[in-house]
């Protein structure tokens, strides 16, 4: 967007030069106002302006399609040392019911070097076809090779939706393809739905406080993010072939692509949220920091992992890859325990789609009791410390 100076009607009068609190406008001579770079677009200028002579232009963003043209549900593979991720199957499962809602074919699209290997659990997993593209220049993900190579297939081909992975590479490919098609993107989804043939993307807004539903009406293909852990696995099917769909596309190196000179794998000790069948969190009701010890011995009676809550990531008390949420780790576990967590919005985000749900709290007023299949009301310094004693025995 930007502000227009219609100069027939301005009068030179200098009432938006005063009204502007970015000292954003300018004359020349002659007494003609420029808007220059520190303009914020607030329209105070175009409220003050009595002659009518400024205006907000709002720039066309997308390019409307032919919607009709579109059909099909698509799956990026996210791949890394022929390795698929799991978010991907669950991304599968989720695109096999959105397919069938709309009757249209599933599909996979799988992008490297020396994957063909892959395809055959793509199929079992549910996809009724897949698009392969192989290349050397392609073995190692980097940003603008693998957006060519899917706007070329998107162009070719013309899917109505196309579901990414959030994770560190689905954030960086879906927006840059999705500025290349001229399409909308909804990022960090936690539901989709159908609604005359329109995807429904369904995702937490102002810090959870809203739900925000989100529709590409006029524009093709349909593209969003979800988070791993947001929808289960499917069952592992027994089809393990279906129609292959080979291209092959030229790439040619050029100055503006990354190099990938080598990888360095760091084994860290971090806290494996996503896999973890049991997960036992702390929240502020553990008063202070030295309080995660009871959560980590907890924990270790268990063989679970050690979660948080985004208060005591924020306050210090615990490294943030522990942190589940809206803004940390979306988890799926078995059995989650959840321990002084009140239970705001942002945190049952990350964790309402555990199995088991247990909740520790001393407040019985406690949303966390809402999502909770056990709740317990005390002092968990009393109730952990007494279970731990029951799991030694």
């Amino acid at each position: 967007m930007s502000i227009k100076i219609i100069k027939d009607k301005c009068t030179g009068c200098g009432i938006c030069y005063e009204s502007c609190p970015n000292d954003a406008i300018e004359f020349d001579e002659n007494d003609l106002p420029s808007i220059n770079e520190n303009c914020t677009l607030c329209g105070i200028c175009i409220d003050q302006c009595i002659e009518g002579a400024l205006k907000l232009e709002k720039e066309e963003k997308f390019v409307k399609v032919n919607v009709a043209d579109y059909r099909g549900v698509w799956i990026f593979v996210e791949q890394n040392n022929k390795t698929i991720s799991k978010v991907v199957f669950e991304l599968l499962g989720a695109g096999k019911t959105l397919a069938s809602k709309l009757k249209v074919d599933l599909a996979a699209v799988l992008v490297g070097d020396g994957i063909r290997d892959l395809t055959p659990l793509l199929f079992q997993y549910g996809a009724d076809k897949v698009y392969l593209v192989e290349n050397t220049k392609l073995r190692d993900y980097r940003t603008i090779p693998y957006t060519n190579v899917l706007e070329y297939l998107v162009d070719k081909y013309k899917p109505e939706i196309i579901l990414f992975g959030a994770t560190k590479q689905g954030r960086d490919l879906a927006p840059r393809l999705a500025t290349r098609l001229k399409t909308g993107l909804t990022a960090d989804c936690t539901g989709l739905e159908i609604e005359e043939r329109n995807l429904v993307q369904i995702r937490p807004a102002y810090g959870g406080n809203i739900i925000a539903t989100i529709k590409t009406q006029t524009a093709r293909p349909q593209m969003a993010s979800v988070r791993p852990k947001v929808f289960k696995m499917p069952e592992l099917g027994l089809s393990k072939d279906g129609p292959l769909i080979e291209e092959t596309i030229e790439l040619e190196e050029t100055d503006k692509w990354t190099k990938v000179l080598e990888i360095i794998r760091e084994a860290k000790k971090t806290a494996n949220l996503e896999d973890a069948q049991i997960i036992i969190s702390g929240g502020r009701g553990l008063g202070k920091p030295e309080s995660f010890k009871l959560i980590e011995h907890f924990a270790n009676c268990l063989n679970a992992c050690v979660g948080a809550s985004r208060a005591v990531v924020d306050a210090g008390w615990i490294p943030h890859y522990h942190q589940v949420g809206q803004t940390g780790k979306t988890v799926q576990p078995k059995v989650y325990i959840a321990c002084g967590i009140s239970g705001a919005i942002q945190h049952l985000i990350g964790m309402k789609s555990s199995d088991f749900i247990i909740a520790i709290n001393k407040d019985p007023e406690a949303p966390i009791f809402k999502v909770a299949d056990i709740g317990i009301v005390g002092d968990l310094f009393e109730i952990i410390p007494e279970l731990i004693k029951k799991l030694s025995e």
